[in-house]
C-alpha cells in the first residue's frame, strides 16, 4: 500500500474574514469515472476552489483523501484535481480520525462490506447508488448507521443529467406526443 502527499497546489481564494472549518472526506474509488468526473471534478473540487461552503458566519472547507487500488492512477487523479493526499490503503484511511466522512464511489459489488467497515470505524457515510444489492442489506446498513449515531446518505442525481433534462423539456413542450410508458 502506498500513501503520498503531493506538493500543495495553489491555494483557493477563500474569504479569510470568515472562520473556516475543515472537514475530512475519504473519497473511495477516486480513479473511477464516477468518482473522478462526477464527484471530484463536478462537485468537491469546485467547492474547494470557491473557498468552501457558507456555514453560518463561516465556511466549511472539504479536505479530501483519495483512495483507490492503483497508485499511478491515484497520483494522476490527484494531480489533475490539485489534491495533495491519496492512498491505496483503505484500512489506514478509515482508522485516521482526521477523516470524518467516508464517500464510496468504488465497485458496487463491494459496497456493503466497505460501508459496514466505514461505519465500524466511526465514519459518517455517503454512497453512490445502489447502496446495497438487496433491501435487507440496505436496511441492515441503515440500522447500523443509526445505532452508531452516524449520518448517512446516497447519491440521487440522475434527474439532473443533461439528457434527462432535455427529455423532460421535450416532454413538457409536447414534442414527443403522448407518452404511454418509459423505462
Amino acid at each position: 500500500h502506498s500513501r503520498r502527499r503531493l506538493p500543495s497546489p495553489s491555494p483557493a481564494k477563500p474569504d479569510f474574514t470568515m472562520a473556516t472549518q475543515t472537514i475530512g472526506i475519504i473519497v473511495n474509488g477516486a480513479t473511477g469515472r464516477i468518482g473522478s468526473t462526477q464527484h471530484l471534478a463536478n462537485a468537491l473540487v469546485p467547492i474547494i476552489n470557491e473557498g468552501g461552503l457558507a456555514l453560518g458566519d463561516g465556511r466549511l472547507m472539504p479536505r479530501l483523501l483519495l483512495v483507490g487500488r492503483d497508485s499511478d492512477r491515484l497520483a494522476a487523479v490527484a494531480r489533475t484535481h490539485n489534491i495533495t493526499e491519496w492512498t491505496t490503503d483503505l484500512d489506514t484511511a478509515l482508522s485516521d480520525p482526521a477523516w470524518a466522512i467516508f464517500f464510496d464511489a468504488a465497485a458496487t459489488q463491494q459496497r456493503v462490506g466497505v460501508l459496514a467497515k466505514a461505519l465500524a470505524a466511526g465514519k459518517h457515510v455517503y454512497s453512490e447508488k445502489p447502496v446495497a444489492p438487496t433491501a435487507a442489506q440496505g436496511r441492515a446498513l441503515l440500522r447500523d448507521a443509526d445505532a452508531r449515531g452516524r449520518k448517512h446518505g446516497a447519491v440521487e442525481d440522475k434527474v439532473y443529467l443533461p439528457g434527462l433534462q432535455k427529455l423532460a423539456a421535450l416532454t413538457q413542450r409536447g414534442e414527443l406526443g403522448r407518452i404511454l410508458g418509459f423505462r
